[in-house]
């Protein structure tokens, strides 16, 4: 399992030019699944996620997490955080996790998220989205289950 952590301002989701999700401070968190994948992987990146203290305290220091700062959550679901690009001009998405194993892994990863008291607004999951992220700092940061 991998996501990407985006400290964000404000950020939405739409489909079909109608908003589907949407988040005032917190993080954007785009997720990703790959063979093998559990709840054991799942427990350990939302707590890592919820967890993860980069957002600033009173000196301007990276040293406070989402639980700190009571913000919200954007989870979107992205296969091609598994694409391998290496060979050729297309990548190749065969490390993602087919959808119909990837679907209930990503709605489990948002239970949990929601266990720790945070609001967590979604996608909609296989739909085209588009993505509005108004990226904090900007701070990006990958994180994997398994290293």
């Amino acid at each position: 399992m991998r996501v990407i952590v985006q400290r964000s301002l404000d950020s939405s989701v739409s489909v079909d030019n109608k908003i589907v999700g949407s988040i005032d401070k917190g993080l954007v968190v785009l997720v990703g699944f790959t063979k093998g994948d559990s709840s054991k992987d799942i427990d350990y990146l939302a707590d890592k996620v919820v967890n993860l203290r980069i957002f600033d305290d009173e000196n301007g220091v990276m040293n406070k997490s989402l639980l700190d700062t009571k913000g919200d959550i954007l989870s979107i679901s992205q296969f091609t955080l598994y694409a391998n690009p290496y060979e050729g001009r297309r990548p190749s998405y065969v490390d993602s996790l087919n959808q119909e194993l990837a679907k209930p892994l990503y709605e489990e990863f948002n239970k949990k998220l929601e266990s720790y008291g945070v609001k967590v607004a979604t996608g909609i999951f296989r739909a085209n989205m588009l993505v509005n992220i108004k990226n904090d700092g900007p701070t990006t940061i990958m994180i994997e289950s398994r290293r």
